[in-house]
Formats: structure tokens, sequence, C-alpha cells
């Protein structure tokens, strides 16, 4: 993580964590120490590209989540969604699944048999938004946008994709909790594209290729986090993959596990509802149709960073 130069149109660049997960590697930029949030998104993962064996792939089994929504885009490969309101969805490149925990929601992610038996691949971003606090426990809802229905800008050599909020005078259908900005800018060799200056913050990612904005250049899986108010242009030279990330400024929220809240009072009650699950499905967590044989247990120590 470093501070950058008082002119430069990047604030601050955050090196990513990496974990092995033993097919693919994630790459889990936020929440840390030094930037626990841009805008609403509070946590940040970036994973592939990357191949699978033939018979392997995704397993993530039944958790839980409360107080955010989670997004997930893939530009390869596909993942199964499924979750205790009885949502079943397959989710593939250029799509966006929006799944809003609210009060309480349970899922898994698996591949599906047809990646399996080819040996897939996949590569993607997870990002968790948090909820204003006035929507932090309304139901849980599951959406899915398909690629069609997703707007696309296209210049020379630039083709943006708009995942959620409004960016370069397009409209994402995608449900937003509050003001958020979103979307996967593939550049072609000398492909330029404004960034707008609307959003109270704002961050880049490259995750493939090379590109710059306001020729500063960008690492590779590293954020940065750009200057607020401050239009810039982002291009690159001989091409490059590109997300935009960001939205609206909200209070720090306190975060463990997958629970997200601005109280730690309701983090502590999250716990002891999924224990409650574990011992005999019992509480507010329901289980997951098609998938309710295993569960991922509450751990003593969460791997994501936390800050209770």
């Amino acid at each position: 993580m470093s501070e950058l130069t008082p002119e430069s149109s990047i604030i601050q660049a955050v090196d990513p964590v990496s974990h092995d997960l033993g097919a693919f590697d994630v790459r889990r930029a936020v929440p840390q120490p030094g930037c626990r949030m841009v805008g609403p998104f509070v946590f940040i993962d970036q994973f592939g590209p990357a191949q699978y064996d033939v018979g392997t792939g995704m397993d993530v089994r039944p958790h839980p989540h409360i107080g955010l929504s989670t997004v997930t885009y893939l530009i390869e490969g596909a993942i199964d969604h499924k979750d205790s309101l009885g949502s079943d969805q397959t989710i593939r490149p250029g799509a966006v699944n929006l799944m809003t925990a609210g009060s309480g929601i349970v899922h898994s992610e698996r591949s599906p048999a047809s990646e399996r038996q080819v040996g897939g691949r996949i590569y993607g971003t997870q990002t968790w938004l948090a909820l204003p606090e006035d929507k932090e426990e309304i139901a849980p809802a599951f959406e899915s946008i398909g690629a069609a229905d997703l707007p696309v800008i296209e210049d020379t050599c630039v083709s943006a994709r708009v995942i959620m909020g409004s960016l370069w005078g397009k409209s994402a259908p995608t449900t937003c909790h509050a003001q958020t900005v979103n979307a996967d800018i593939a550049l072609g060799p000398g492909g330029a594209i404004p960034i707008e200056a609307d959003a109270d913050e704002r961050a880049l990612m490259l995750v493939g290729g090379e590109a710059s904005v306001d020729g500063e250049a960008l690492d590779l899986y590293r954020l940065a986090i750009l200057r607020p108010g401050k239009a810039m242009t982002l291009r690159s030279e001989t091409g490059g993959r590109v997300i935009l990330m960001g939205g609206e400024a909200m209070t720090r929220r306190h975060v463990w596990w997958n629970f997200v809240s601005s109280s730690r009072d309701r983090l502590n009650q999250a716990k002891e509802d999924w224990r409650a699950f574990e011992k005999d499905r019992s509480g507010p967590f329901g289980q997951v149709p098609g998938d309710a044989v295993e569960f991922i247990p509450l751990p003593d120590v969460p791997k994501t960073v936390s800050y209770p």
C-alpha cells in the first residue's frame, strides 16, 4: 500500500492480499487496514484468469451473509449460485448476479458440471456493497441481469460494460441501494475512455494487459484509488482490461467474516444465529434448496480482514 504525490490522479495504491484456493488465487484488495471502503464497496476480490483441472472446480459451501449485497461478475467461466430464497442461477461472462443479504441469507457457489467435465476457466470479480444504515435489515433478494441487458459503450478500440449505476450516459438496470458505479472496461491498443468525476469515491483495478490513467501506469491487480472530483482519461497503448468501482461515500462498517453491519451487536447476533444453524438448523438462517448437506462452520478467527 502506498501514498503517491499530491499532484497524482492516483491518491493511494493498495496491494491485494493473495489467497491460494488450490485451483486458483483470489486477490483481496479491500478490506485492509489502510483501505476499508471505496464508496459502498466494502470488499473487493479478484480471481483468475485460471484453468481448472478436469474434474475440479469451485466449491464454496453454503454460508451466511447480513448487511450487504454481493456482486458477482465473470469475464470467463461459469458459477452456479443457489441461495436460501430458492434462487438457482448460473452466471456467465458479461452478466451480473446481485444478491442482497439484508437481514440474512445463505448461499453457495459451485462450478457447473459442464465446466468440471472439460476443465473450465475462471476469471472475474466478486465485491460486497455495504447497505445504507436504513436498509441493512431489508428483506433478502436476488437478481441476475444477463449480458445482453447491461449497456455497453463502444468506441474506437474501447468496449465498456456498465455493471451498476450510470456511466457515459448509460444506466444499468441492476438495483442500487446506494449510489454505485461499476464497469468492465476492455481497451484495445490505442484505446481511451474518460473516467467521470461524479462519484464521491472511485478506484480502478487493472486485471489484464496494460493501462494508465492520466499518464500514470496502473499495476496489475493493484487497486488504484482516484483523486475525488477530478475527471480523468484511462488509456492503453497495447491493450488492457480494467474494472472501475466506486460510488457515494459511506460511514465505516464493522466487518466480521461474512457479516457487515454498522452495529457490533448485530454482528454478534449473526454469529449466534449461525451457531444455531450449525447445531440443529434452527434460527433465522435458512437452508439452501438443492445444496443442504454441507455448510461452512463459523470460524474462530476469520481469514478475511475483520473490524469488529
